[in-house]
């Protein structure tokens, strides 16, 4: 996965940290038996995904690879194998 640079992108890392928040949010307010402090938390987690995903539509995340690369990539990674 090091080569491929799967994830390092700015929708990626914005995404995770989003989400990681709204984790430790949803955590605390577990710890605290606090219901609506924690479904808050879940609302954060939720709202890390779609900002990573606007942020890909918005052409800061990974683009994706023509089919002629993907299908060149499929045939070394076989051919490696053998």
């Amino acid at each position: 996965m090091a080569g491929s640079a799967h994830g390092h992108t700015p929708a990626a890392w914005t995404g995770v940290i989003i989400s990681f928040i709204g984790f430790c949010i949803a955590g605390v307010f577990m710890v605290a038996a606090n219901v609506p402090g924690f479904w808050a938390g879940i609302a954060v987690i939720v709202l890390g995904g779609v900002v990573g995903l606007a942020m890909k539509a918005a052409g800061l995340g990974m683009p994706k690879e023509p089919e002629h690369v993907a299908a060149a990539r499929a045939a070394a990674s076989e051919k490696a194998r053998v």
